[in-house]
């Protein structure tokens, strides 16, 4: 059963004279993000995890809490916000049902709730039907559900009327679904990764195992319409987020990884493929890549654990100028936790709760220790802190700093596998079936 019908769309192209006109707005774009402080997509600004805000309490008790809500069912999609309103979703484990909800910041009252009928089907132990973040903008919010007979994305306006919707066929993969849409300037983005057994060397279709069709796709942000789309086969399914590289001279272009091509500069405007990294990663990428130090850095993994973690100079359209590794991280890798950036600090959070602080330009190791616990969610920055939620909800305040210490340790009495969001000087904590809001100005 598929969620819902797709609405035929026209492809569209893009000449190079806009593309090169886009170029300077998207960049003003990202920077207005951050600068407005709002939490746009997973790991809020450009996927960096790092907020501005100055009033998220160190330590808590329940007592302080803003508020807290419990969800309608249970998910680990991070919650977004766009000035007073937060959309997150949640999915039914008994109907395989799918919730988008739209919560007021300021209280956490359910303002709208829309709900999409589906079907249950099999996937990780640990996943579940709400696993992918929403994006946000100024216009609504753009959501993405999957089943294995469809992919479907779809806009909805600040109310939870639906604007446009594709269906952009059926979804192949062993563990379900997680890749997060982002909305760059006017454009939806999506990395649609699929499963293609037939690619891995030595193994036999007997009997046919179904092929996944994968390709990156970016349509219209305000009509759905099919802007560009990459085809590219790979052997895993991906649940990396791309985002946005700036390089010091040239056109912005948008950073996707998967176990097939390794890491992939695309223009955003057209979907040229600027570089491809050489070395591919064997693996699964779930982590998300992220730009540091003039540095493109991702991971990939399997089972409970990373086996790689890469990074590369970017390469460029221009001949000549091929992406290549400058480093390799060989301990501590995360498979599905992100790493954060800041200032020449780099920190990785492996699922197995070992914690490195590396120089970014370099790999040089400043310190690697263990938390305790096991962790699915990507640390997020807040003055001069890093908050690390394990998978059983214990949120570990670590100092993002040369030296290792570990300033707090607050359980949420629930287990949670979702990053947090941070907007308006307040920390949002997400577990299975509960929201918590925390910090900001006091009254």
């Amino acid at each position: 059963m598929c969620l819902l019908s797709e609405q035929p769309e026209r492809h569209r192209g893009m000449t190079r004279e806009n593309a090169w006109a886009l170029a300077p707005a998207l960049l003003l774009s990202t920077l207005s993000w951050a600068a407005e402080g709002e939490w746009s997509r997973f790991r809020g600004p450009n996927g960096t995890g790092i907020s501005p805000a100055t009033t998220v309490p160190v330590t808590w008790t329940a007592a302080d809490y803003n508020w807290k809500v419990r969800l309608p069912g249970v998910g680990h999609s991070s919650p977004v916000l766009w000035e007073n309103r937060i959309f997150v979703t949640a999915g039914d484990r008994a109907t395989g049902g799918r919730m988008l909800l739209c919560l007021a910041a300021s209280g956490g009252r359910t303002l709208w709730q829309r709900d999409f009928p589906s079907r249950t089907y099999g996937q990780h132990r640990d996943s579940c039907y709400a696993t992918a973040t929403p994006a946000v903008d100024a216009q609504g919010v753009v959501v993405t559900w999957t089943t294995p007979e469809a992919v479907l994305l779809l806009a909805l306006d600040r109310d939870g009327r639906e604007v446009w919707r594709r269906d952009l066929g059926p979804f192949i993969a062993v563990n379900g679904s997680g890749t997060s849409p982002i909305i760059v300037e006017d454009t939806v983005v999506l990395a649609n990764d699929q499963e293609d057994p037939s690619l891995i060397p030595g193994r036999r279709k007997n009997p046919p195992d179904p092929i996944g069709k994968s390709f990156l796709i970016a349509v219209d942000r305000r009509t759905g319409a099919t802007r560009w789309q990459v085809e590219r086969p790979t052997l895993f399914s991906s649940y990396a987020t791309p985002c946005v590289h700036h390089p010091a001279h040239g056109r912005p272009e948008l950073i996707f990884t998967n176990s097939a091509y390794g890491m992939t500069g695309v223009d955003p405007a057209t979907g040229k493929v600027n570089w491809q990294l050489n070395e591919k990663f064997l693996d699964r990428c779930v982590g998300s890549p992220i730009v540091a130090a003039g540095l493109v850095l991702a991971s990939c993994g399997t089972g409970i654990r990373g086996s790689r973690f890469v990074a590369a100079r970017p390469g460029s359209a221009e001949p000549g100028r091929p992406a290549a590794i400058a480093y390799e991280v060989t301990k501590g890798i995360p498979l599905v936790p992100t790493p954060l950036a800041k200032d020449d600090r780099l920190f990785a959070l492996a699922d197995d709760g070992i914690l490195s602080c590396l120089r970014a330009a370099t790999g040089e190791e400043i310190w690697r220790e263990r938390l305790g616990g096991a962790f699915y969610a990507s640390p997020v920055y807040v003055d001069g802190r890093l908050y690390c939620v394990a998978k059983n909800g214990d949120v570990f305040v670590v100092a993002a700093a040369d030296k290792f210490e570990i300033l707090a340790r607050v359980p949420l009495g629930e287990p949670s596998y979702a990053t947090p969001a941070v907007a308006g000087d307040v920390m949002y904590l997400r577990t299975q079936s509960q929201l918590f809001s925390l910090g900001g100005p006091k009254p």
